[in-house]
């Protein structure tokens, strides 16, 4: 039940916007909970890379004096990936195109991961 509400979250995510082509949430120590993701992506790996960019983020902010992590964001000549933490021990994981209107992805994945940290 709980794994259905989690994918239905992240259907309405991805299909909020064009610019969203895939999705996931994992934990903050790499463990996919719950994906939509292309198949040609490792699951695993994904969760790897995110949490290794999400402890490199936390101990950014926190050393550079900019408080508690809220998001990470990578840009890349194909896209994004952004970052939001979905509770305490889950991250919401985004992958856009590139020229997504970031302003109104950032709502959405703000409001997905608070529909999300309810849940978890």
């Amino acid at each position: 039940m709980r794994e259905e509400m989690i994918r239905s979250i992240l259907s309405d995510l991805n299909g909020s916007s064009a610019d969203i082509w895939a999705s996931a949430v994992i934990s903050t120590d790499g463990l996919v909970i719950s994906s939509l993701l292309p198949a040609h992506l490792d699951e695993d790996r994904v969760g790897a890379m995110n949490a290794a960019m999400l402890t490199l983020g936390e101990r950014s902010a926190s050393e550079l004096g900019c408080g508690e992590l809220e998001q990470v964001m990578v840009k890349g000549k194909e896209g994004y990936v952004l970052m939001t933490h979905a509770g305490r021990d889950a991250v919401l994981s985004v992958l856009a195109r590139p020229g997504a209107k970031l302003g109104l992805i950032f709502l959405d994945v703000r409001r997905a991961a608070e529909s999300l940290a309810k849940l978890l």
